[in-house]
């Protein structure tokens, strides 16, 4: 069966599975004590490994054009799907983040 063939039956069970999955790590994170003070917005862990913050690294690659471009994209991104990940209140404070730092830029 293709990926195409699916019915909606099938993407609602698929949804609901998905959506349980979901809560339960999100339920297993929040008691795991490390995790207590991280900031998925403001300091994601992921994005700060080594002594370059990525954020530095990709605006060091463009143009100011090309970077205020990232930073609007990113924003708009974020904005587009916060009601699809299950996480609506951190995309939202995401889209927020990068719309602050593109005011910055363009400041």
């Amino acid at each position: 069966m293709s990926i195409n063939d699916a019915t909606p039956e099938m993407w609602d069970r698929l949804r609901t599975k998905y959506k349980a999955l979901v809560e339960e790590e999100q339920l297993e994170i929040e008691n795991d004590e490390w995790l207590t003070d991280y900031d998925p917005v403001e300091s994601p862990v992921h994005y700060n490994t080594g002594s370059v913050e990525c954020i530095e690294a990709i605006k060091a690659s463009m143009s100011d054009t090309e970077f205020k471009g990232y930073l609007k994209g990113n924003a708009m991104k974020y904005l587009w799907r916060y009601d699809y990940k299950g996480k609506p209140v951190e995309d939202l404070k995401k889209a927020q983040w990068y719309l602050a730092r593109l005011t910055e830029e363009v400041s």
